[in-house]
């Protein structure tokens, strides 16, 4: 018995291997083909598989390009537009106030000065309930 006796010719492996390896590849490539075509008996062509998948990517990239523009004329409109009411808003203040005995609310003087409201101005009282200050009020009801 000789240890340096190899059973395996490596130049038959090698060329065992690149024949096999030659015939998965053209399998992959006939079943990539069908499932990339959607079609089985059609030869599978890589360069118009590629163009077909190039025009699309470059299809969604048109399609978000032109969301993105759509978004932004979108975005400047509702901008202008804001602009356009923000002197109206300029004219408006909130505060928070107690209701008197009597049922008056009163304007801090800090607001009224800001607002440059006077004597006799006529405004216009939107009331939205904070918080009640009597826990009787709430037994009672």
């Amino acid at each position: 018995m000789s240890g340096n006796q190899n059973p395996y010719d490596p130049s038959e492996m090698f060329k065992s291997w690149i024949q096999k390896g030659g015939r998965a590849q053209a399998e992959f490539m006939k079943n990539f083909g069908s499932l990339m075509s959607g079609q089985s008996d059609k030869a599978f062509n890589p360069l118009e598989t590629l163009r077909g998948v190039s025009d699309s990517a470059r299809q969604a990239q048109s399609d978000v390009m032109d969301n993105v523009s759509d978004m932004q004329s979108k975005s400047m409109d509702a901008m202008f537009t804001i602009g356009q009411m923000l002197p109206s808003f300029m004219n408006w203040g909130a505060y928070k106030t107690t209701i008197s005995s009597n049922g008056r609310i009163s304007i801090p003087e800090a607001e009224r000065n800001a607002l440059g409201l006077g004597d006799g101005d006529l405004v216009q009282v939107i009331i939205l309930p904070i918080a009640k200050k009597s826990k009787n009020r709430e037994a009672e009801q």
